[in-house]
């Protein structure tokens, strides 16, 4: 690109000026050297980026765009190069159309090197990110069934308990068996990593080897390994989006389960309720029928009597009156001699208990007799 290329366009801007052209063909005009100046701009950029390349960076020139200047200056450089390039057009090399293509193509292979690195750097942070959104989506998978095990498990315990010894209890229990299914866990891990960095040594070892042998991977078995990457890449997509529809279908089953298990929890309650109202309504049947019987026999008894009543009150026959008064008579002295004998009685048992007072003194005497005086052998 030479000064005579960059002013032809100025030149017959003025002679467009000095000729007083119609707005509509200086609007066509402006468009014209606006796309030119822009193809221009362009190629000038795609250039000093080249020479930017090969010439050191603390002995570079400032670029164009970087320079600020105002709009005087900017003229009274533009008229200065003007006349520079009128008197002196004969200094000036400018490229062939050879090296020009030749930049082309360096800077094209370039911008394909750059869009390959970007390309690789993008996949690479695309399965970075994959994995950390399928990381919090197995953490969230957890979190969210460690709060419904909660929630079944404590919440409803403590909310039916609430302040007592045995919720706090069942509360210290669960998080002492999270923590310790957290350290299973850990120990896991930590023997599965251990597993994998010594595959890790293994393989570079191997690998090594191979390059020492001079068995190194050509480009042909990389082209073979990165068609089988994206082969197994597809089958991982189709897997994981697979494994996405069986979480939601294990999603749904489990919100299913949870509504029949409440649904069997009710059944069981009114059941254990309907239970201890049979055995009540049992008790009480059996105590009704005891009193049943119980007024039967009653009855029966009742009956017995009446009817033996009713026969004495139908056999009945009312005495005369001077037999009446006869064994009234009768009666009266028989509880007189009653009451005479009764007193005898009464008179006899005196005397015998007095009687045998004397007998037990006698007695008694007899036997100091013989304790002090005993008899001659």
């Amino acid at each position: 690109m030479t000064d005579e290329d960059s002013d032809t366009p100025v030149s017959e801007l003025q002679g467009g000026e000095e000729n007083d052209l119609p707005v509509i063909q200086l609007c066509g005009l402006v468009e014209e050297l606006s796309y030119g100046n822009s193809a221009l701009k362009a190629e000038t950029e795609m250039f000093e980026k080249y020479y930017n390349k090969l010439e050191p960076r603390d002995q570079r020139h400032p670029r164009l765009s970087e320079i600020k200047m105002s709009g005087a200056e900017f003229a009274q450089l533009r008229g200065r190069r003007r006349s520079k390039s009128r008197v002196g057009t004969d200094r000036v090399i400018g490229l062939s159309c050879d090296q020009k293509c030749e930049l082309v193509q360096k800077e094209l292979e370039d911008m394909k090197d750059e869009i390959r690195h970007m390309r690789a750097n993008a996949e690479r942070d695309l399965q970075h990110h994959e994995a950390i959104i399928e990381e919090a989506e197995i953490r969230w998978a957890e979190v969210q069934r460690a709060v419904h095990e909660f929630k079944k498990d404590i919440l409803k315990t403590i909310s039916k308990k609430k302040g007592s010894i045995l919720a706090t209890q069942k509360v210290m229990k669960y998080i002492e068996d999270m923590n310790r299914r957290r350290d299973n866990m850990k120990d896991k891990l930590r023997l599965k990593n251990v597993s994998l960095k010594v595959q890790r040594k293994k393989m570079l070892l191997q690998l090594r080897q191979k390059e020492e042998v001079g068995e190194a991977l050509h480009d042909v078995d990389f082209q073979q390994l990165k068609i089988e990457n994206a082969q197994f890449l597809e089958t991982i997509e189709a897997k994981n989006q697979e494994l996405i529809q069986l979480k939601l279908v294990s999603g749904n089953t489990l919100q299913v389960l949870s509504a029949y298990k409440s649904k069997l929890r009710q059944a069981m309650e009114m059941s254990i309720n309907l239970d201890k109202e049979i055995l009540l309504r049992n008790e009480l049947l059996e105590k009704i029928e005891k009193e049943t019987l119980q007024v039967e026999e009653d009855r029966a008894k009742a009956e017995a009597v009446n009817r033996k009543l009713r026969k004495q009150l139908a056999e009945f026959r009312s005495p005369q009156v001077m037999v009446y008064v006869r064994e009234k008579i009768l009666n009266v002295d028989l509880e007189k001699t009653i009451k005479t004998w009764e007193r005898k009685v009464e008179i006899a048992e005196m005397s015998l208990k007095g009687y045998r007072k004397a007998w037990n003194k006698m007695k008694t005497t007899n036997e100091q007799l013989q304790a002090i005086c005993p008899p001659e052998k």
